[in-house]
C-alpha cells in the first residue's frame, strides 16, 4: 500500500515531548567540523583564485559525532563511542563532545591516527572549497574488540543502536556485523546510516537509510521514478534481511519501505540552504522516535519534518524539539514571528549569508505607544531584517518594579510582532540582552538617543565584531510610566 503524508496522524506533538525520555546510543565514525566564515572582495595577484578575508571561524562535531548533537537538540540521552587520533582535531572533538549535557563519551585514542576534519571556507553564503584529513584505515585488531566490548556495555543501557558508517575505519570489518548481532540478542533496535555498495555488512539491520545514490550504488539499479526506488529498497530488504528500507530523496522527500508497507513523505523543506548533516538529522530523529515506541510510519514523518528543517538552516544543523513542535504546532500569521533566541541567532546567520544586514534593538515594550513604532521603523529604515528582545516578566518586575510589567511577555511579543518593521522577536531573562546578542551577533545594534553609543549595552561587543552601533531619535511626550501613571490618576 502507498500512502503520502496527508493520509498519516496528525497529533504528533504530543509524541514529539516524548523524545526527552529517549536513550540511543551512536557507534561510528565522528570527525570534526569545522567552518570558516569571510568575505571575498579581490582576487589574488598570485594566482586566478580569491581572497577570502576571515571574519570568523566555527568547530563542532561531526559525523556521528553530529548524530549525537542532534540526538542531545530533541532532549535525548547519548552515548558516544567512537576513535580519535592523538592529535589536536582528535583533543579537540573530545572537548566538544565532552561538554555536550546527557552525552556518554567514549572516544578511544589511537596512536599515530589522523582525526578526521573536514573544513569548509565559506563566502557570502557560498561554499569555496571543503579542505578534508582523514585516514580510512581499519582499526587494529586490540582496538576493534576494545571498541566492541565497551559498545556492548553501553548498548545494554540504551534503548536504540545508530551505526553511523561514513567509511573511515571504525565500522570496518565485521565490527558492525558483530554489532548487529549482539543486539539482536539484547532485543535492541539497530538503524544503520550506511556508507558503500557492500551492505552485507550491515546483515540483519532493523532499518537503513541510504540516499538515493547510495540506494542505486548498493543494488546497481538505475532509479528514475518512485517504482525504481521501492523496486531497489525491496532489494535490499530481501538479500540482507532489513526490517526497512527508509529513502532519503532530496527535495523528493522520502520513501519508507517494509516488508509489509510503502509509505511516500513529501518534503517539508519551505527552501533548501545548507544540505550538510541533513542524513544526521534523519538517523537521530527516527532512532530518538523509536526508542519511545512511537510506531515506525509516524517515526519516519518525524524525521523527514527534522531534515526539512535543517536543510533551511546553516551549516551543519540540528532540529531541536521545539523546532519540530513549532513545525507541527498550527500557529500562523504574526505569532510566527515569535521565536527562541537560538531560532533567531539561526535566522540571522542565514540572512547574513545571503547579503542582508541583521539589526537588533531591545527593551520592555510594555504598553506600545506611538514612540515605540518610531523607534522600531528608524531600526528598521538602517538595516534589512529586524530582531527585537524583549524583557521577561520577571527581568521587567527586577527592573521597573513589582507593579509592572502592565502586560505580560506573551501579549507584549504578540503585540510586536504585528509590525511590519519587525522581522523576529525573541525574549530573554536577564536585565541585558549582552547574552543573547553574542548568539545573535547583529550587525546593527540600535538604541534610543537617550543614550550615548558609550552606554549602550553590548556596544563593544558588536563592534569588537565587525558591527555597528546607531543611536535612533527620539519622540517627544511618549512615555510609558507616564502613561501608567495618568491611568492610575
Amino acid at each position: 500500500m502507498v500512502m503520502d503524508k496527508s493520509e498519516l496522524p496528525d497529533d504528533l506533538g504530543s509524541e514529539v515531548k516524548r523524545l526527552s525520555r529517549a536513550s540511543v546510543l551512536v557507534v561510528g565514525d565522528a570527525m570534526l567540523d569545522s567552518y570558516v566564515y569571510g568575505e571575498v572582495s579581490r582576487i589574488s595577484p598570485e594566482a586566478p583564485v580569491p581572497i577570502l578575508t576571515v571574519t570568523r571561524e566555527v568547530a563542532m562535531p561531526g559525523g556521528a559525532g553530529n548524530v549525537v548533537r542532534n540526538l542531545i537538540a530533541l532532549g535525548a540521552a547519548a552515548a558516544l563511542v567512537s576513535v580519535v587520533g592523538d592529535d589536536q582535531a582528535g583533543s579537540d572533538l573530545t572537548g566538544l563532545v565532552g561538554v555536550q549535557q546527557g552525552v556518554e563519551p567514549w572516544l578511544l585514542v589511537q596512536g599515530g591516527r589522523t582525526t578526521t576534519m573536514k573544513t569548509r571556507y565559506i563566502a557570502q553564503g557560498q561554499h569555496l572549497i571543503r579542505a578534508d584529513r582523514e585516514e580510512t584505515i581499519a582499526l587494529p585488531e586490540k582496538l576493534a574488540e576494545r571498541l566492541i566490548k565497551i559498545a556492548l556495555d553501553a548498548m545494554a543501557a540504551t534503548s536504540v543502536t545508530i551505526l553511523s558508517d561514513y567509511r573511515k575505519g571504525v565500522l570496518s570489518g565485521n565490527v558492525a556485523q558483530r554489532l548487529i548481532q549482539a543486539a539482536k540478542k539484547l532485543g535492541r533496535r539497530v538503524i544503520v546510516d550506511p556508507k558503500g555498495t557492500d551492505y552485507s555488512r550491515y546483515e540483519g539491520a532493523d532499518i537503513v537509510t541510504p540516499n538515493r545514490r547510495e540506494l542505486a550504488e548498493a543494488t546497481g539499479l538505475a532509479l528514475h521514478s518512485e517504482t525504481s526506488i521501492v523496486a531497489a529498497a525491496q532489494v535490499l530488504l530481501q538479500r540482507h534481511g532489513f526490517g526497512a528500507v527508509l529513502v532519503t530523496r532530496a527535495q523528493d522527500g522520502m520513501s519508507l519501505v517494509t516488508p509489509a508497507e510503502i509509505r511516500h513523505y513529501p518534503a517539508e523543506a519551505k527552501e533548501v540552504f545548507d544540505v550538510s548533516g541533513a542524513g544526521d538529522t534523519v538517523v537521530a530523529t527516527l532512532a530518538a522516535a523509536l526508542a519511545v515506541n512511537i510506531p515506525l510510519h509516524d517515526a519516519a514523518r518525524l524525521a523527514n519534518i527534522a531534515a526539512g528543517i535543517v536543510v533551511g538552516k546553516v551549516g551543519t544543523a540540528v532540529a531541536r524539539q521545539s523546532d519540530l513542535l513549532f513545525h507541527l504546532t498550527p500557529v500562523t500569521g504574526a505569532l510566527r514571528k515569535v521565536v527562541t533566541v537560538a531560532a533567531a541567532a539561526e535566522a540571522a546567520e542565514r540572512w547574513r549569508a545571503r547579503g542582508y544586514k541583521v539589526g537588533f534593538t531591545n527593551g520592555c515594550f510594555d504598553l506600545l505607544h506611538p514612540g515605540h513604532v518610531h523607534l522600531l521603523e528608524q531600526c528598521r529604515a538602517m538595516c534589512d531584517r529586524l530582531i527585537v528582545g524583549i524583557n521577561s516578566d520577571i527581568s521587567v518586575k527586577r527592573l521597573k518594579g513589582p507593579s509592572r510589567p502592565a502586560q505580560q511577555e506573551a501579549a507584549r511579543a504578540a503585540v510586536l510582532a504585528s509590525l511590519a518593521s519587525v522581522d523576529l522577536v525573541c525574549m530573554f531573562e536577564d536585565d541585558t540582552p549582552l547574552e543573547i546578542l553574542k548568539q545573535i551577533k547583529p550587525d546593527l545594534l540600535v538604541k534610543g538617543a537617550d543614550y550615548t553609543v558609550e552606554q549602550v549595552v553590548g556596544g563593544r561587543e558588536v563592534q569588537n565584531w565587525g558591527g555597528r552601533v546607531a543611536l535612533a531619535e527620539l519622540l517627544p511626550g511618549h512615555s510609558t510610566t507616564a502613561t501608567l501613571a495618568r491611568l492610575r490618576g
